[in-house]
């Protein structure tokens, strides 16, 4: 449909697995899994439930009557009564044990639940590939010398290999995050309206142990391990909040990169991916802008905002339930999900195409490695018998008019051709210029790398499955 609003979360930036996770038919289908997982836990454990009612149940779990189900939410103004009828009409040999005992909140917050798990499966899966490309792009340039800055200003070199493996740590923390919350995941299971589980207590004639079991069965057959001890009719909030900080810590790392990818690509040195029939700009035709990386960044910041959305849903609930937590957490989750999987199909992609302008990144290095080769300059002076202190002052002179010379008349660096010529120093030129070898001011960068993927990224890779298949960017 063109003449009504599309999320474009959807019709252009995330995957089609992601979306079905979040889509109407995976969460219906799901609440009819459960209602079958209850009857059944309530047969094992006494309830006169026959196998033909389950049996009824499982046969129509997959062909909802979406058209009877919306008919019947505008005479109940119910979801959950509007779908408990449309399986009925289904199931009417079950239809009177269908959602016995339980609340509305049996089947919502499950099924959350349980979408918000595979969601964050998928993300795993993502996230594992990203840190894959990253540690080829690493390996490879792990000896490659380029300027490192801080405050964009320059500083020491590095090596280019050594810059990614900070992108790298940042998706390693987040994924040591997203599996502790991923392993702490519980079920909500069947408390009933308050929590109390009063409805099963009738049911089962007080029998404590039945109740218990109750839950563990359905959990089981859902397949987690435990519910929460203890709930109001809904799970804590803060489980939305703990998921959507891990999208968010997500995102940040995903916008840190993009901002160094789009700096970089300013300087000439690295740049994304670019397709070859690719438009960087309607007016400029020479332009090759980093879309992809800012499409990055401008999901991200979504994502950062977004997780406000369940810390102030978690903090604003009222004693045992209250529904104003119901029409945002049904946006922001499903919403926080789409963007981050497209966030991670980006930083994929631009991890397997980043190219690297080696001769870019030595001619700027090489325009400022003379004032980082100051220090080592000097103490060879001194070797040779001069005063630091002395040499000290005529290497700030020197540096201030080189400086000069550079930013204020548009030429090149000559620092080393003055101290050459100033005899305190006592050198010439090619003995200068033997000292300007990028490989010498690295420092550590490329043992850390190789350090680094060895120790931290390859038993990472090599315990996980990483075998996912490259995203392709839509739009």
């Amino acid at each position: 449909m063109k003449n009504s609003y599309e999320s474009p979360l959807c019709s252009r930036y995330a995957s089609k697995e992601m979306q079905y996770i979040f889509s109407p038919d995976k969460k219906f289908t799901t609440w009819r899994k459960l209602w079958v997982a209850l009857a059944q836990a309530e047969q094992q454990l006494g309830l006169p439930i026959t196998d033909e009612q389950i049996k009824e149940l499982q046969s129509h779990i997959d062909d909802i009557d979406y058209e009877k189900a919306a008919a019947y939410e505008k005479e109940c103004r119910h979801d959950v009564m509007s779908h408990i009828k449309a399986y009925g009409d289904q199931c009417p040999k079950a239809k009177g044990i269908i959602h016995l005992g339980a609340t509305s909140c049996y089947v919502g917050d499950n099924t959350d639940i349980i979408l918000m798990r595979e969601g964050l499966q998928l993300l795993r899966q993502k996230l594992l590939g990203a840190i894959k490309l990253l540690s080829h792009f690493a390996d490879k340039y792990k000896n490659t010398p380029t300027l490192a800055f801080t405050h964009f200003q320059p500083a020491q070199p590095t090596t280019v290999g050594k810059r990614a493996t900070l992108w790298i740590q940042d998706l390693t923390m987040d994924l040591e995050e997203l599996d502790f919350v991923l392993s702490s995941l519980k079920m909500l299971g069947s408390k009933g309206t308050t929590g109390t589980q009063a409805s099963f207590k009738e049911l089962f004639d007080g029998d404590m142990q039945k109740i218990q079991e109750l839950d563990r069965l359905i959990a089981e057959k859902m397949g987690f391990r435990e519910t929460y001890a203890v709930s109001g009719q809904t799970y804590s909030r803060k489980v939305d909040a703990r998921v959507m900080n891990v999208l968010s810590a997500i995102a940040q790392s995903a916008h840190k990169f993009s901002n160094d990818i789009r700096l970089l690509q300013h300087l000439k040195e690295v740049e994304e991916p670019f397709e070859k029939g690719q438009i960087g700009s309607s007016a400029m035709a020479y332009k090759r802008n980093p879309m992809r990386s800012e499409r990055i960044a401008s999901l991200s910041r979504y994502v950062i905002c977004d997780a406000l959305n369940p810390a102030v849903t978690a903090s604003a609930q009222w004693f045992e339930r209250t529904l104003d937590d119901s029409a945002n957490k049904r946006i922001s989750i499903a919403e926080g999900f789409l963007a981050v999987d497209a966030i991670l199909n980006l930083v994929m992609n631009v991890s397997d195409g980043l190219v690297v302008y080696e001769k870019v990144i030595h001619q700027r290095l090489m325009a400022e490695l003379p004032f980082m080769a100051t220090e080592n300059i000097l103490m060879d002076a001194v070797k040779r018998g001069g005063d630091r202190q002395a040499l000290h002052e005529r290497i700030r002179v020197h540096s201030m008019e080189a400086a000069k010379r550079v930013k204020a008349e548009g030429l090149s660096n000559d620092l080393l051709e003055r101290i050459a010529a100033d005899p305190a120093f006592d050198t010439d030129l090619v003995s200068l210029q033997k000292l300007m070898d990028p490989a010498a001011f690295v420092g550590m960068a490329p043992q850390q790398t190789e350090l680094f993927l060895q120790n931290v990224v390859e038993p990472l890779l090599s315990n996980n499955d990483t075998d996912i298949e490259l995203p392709s960017i839509n739009v």
